[in-house]
């Protein structure tokens, strides 16, 4: 979040980090006895490449706009973590360094969030909309992804997908259908990954796929030359189900602190008709023909 103008918040991120940072841990040696704890302007302005009196004016607010290079150098000397350099540079107005490679890695927290919501379906995808993981509920309700023909199993793929002509296919192993329509949904999702593509410029597998969409589909290459850039955070959905029929669903797409994973879920309202066939799906009292109910558990499965 851009921090307001009127207040120095670099100047206060700034002291408080310095004050927890031990000389110690900087491979100082502290000398003597400190009226506060942490490091002293003048050793934190050695340990950055800057002048003591540079460190004095960003503290007090006096300096504002520091360069990337100066808040990078800050952040290093303060050994911050991922989210708090991030947070230093938003302080100083600056975007946060781009990260390298998208991540397809799944924190043992994000595991245990999806088992959590083990009861509503729920898929993990990475930040190019790659599916990494999903739970039982997710195969209930919507099929198996293994068997949906996405392109390097990412959802941008299969939603541009060539249909030679004929009707469009349906997005999962059943048709789910936006209730604000393909062509919003569309939008949407190439508008998010213009946001992933500008957070990850050196990702040559992304790049390459950007690319290869750009020249293969008419459609993804006119939105994608718009420049909209937006965060996708929701739908409204119908999924039409094969056992159970028409079910009306409600998608969430939620940021795990931490990383750019997009954890995907849908919901449904209490005491509805739609209700009682999602409980029909997780009692597991609904299968697809010749197939055996899934397992009921809320373990996210490995997509490899």
């Amino acid at each position: 979040m851009t921090c307001m103008a009127t207040t120095n918040h670099f100047g206060i991120a700034l002291r408080g980090w310095r004050e927890r940072v031990s000389p110690q841990d900087s491979g100082l040696e502290a000398d003597g006895h400190r009226r506060i704890p942490g490091l002293r302007r003048e050793e934190l302005a050695r340990l950055a490449g800057l002048s003591v009196d540079y460190v004095i004016r960003l503290e007090q607010g006096r300096a504002q706009n520091p360069s990337a290079q100066v808040v990078a150098a800050l952040a290093r000397a303060l050994r911050l973590d991922p989210s708090e350099r991030d947070h230093l540079f938003r302080c100083a107005r600056l975007a946060p360094p781009s990260s390298g490679n998208v991540s397809r890695q799944v924190p043992a927290r994000v595991h245990r969030l999806v088992r959590q919501l083990g009861d509503n379906p729920t898929a993990v995808f990475s930040a190019d909309w790659t599916i990494i993981g999903w739970n039982a509920m997710w195969s209930a309700a919507v099929g198996d992804p293994r068997t949906y023909g996405w392109d390097e199993r990412n959802l941008v793929a299969g939603m541009f997908r060539s249909s030679g002509g004929r009707a469009r296919e349906p997005i999962a192993a059943w048709p789910v259908l936006s209730w604000a329509g393909d062509e919003v949904e569309e939008e949407d999702l190439v508008a998010d990954l213009r946001v992933t593509a500008a957070a990850h410029p050196h990702d040559r597998r992304l790049a390459s796929f950007v690319d290869h969409m750009r020249r293969n589909n008419a459609r993804f290459a006119h939105l994608w030359s718009n420049g909209t850039a937006r965060t996708h955070v929701g739908d409204r959905k119908t999924v039409v189900h094969p056992q159970v029929g028409d079910i009306a669903l409600d998608l969430d797409v939620l940021m795990a602190a931490g990383t750019d994973l997009r954890i995907v879920t849908y919901t449904v309202e209490a005491e509805t008709t739609d209700a009682e066939k999602m409980n029909a799906l997780r009692a597991g009292a609904c299968r697809p023909p010749g197939k055996s109910p899934s397992r009921p558990t809320a373990e996210i499965s490995s997509s490899g």
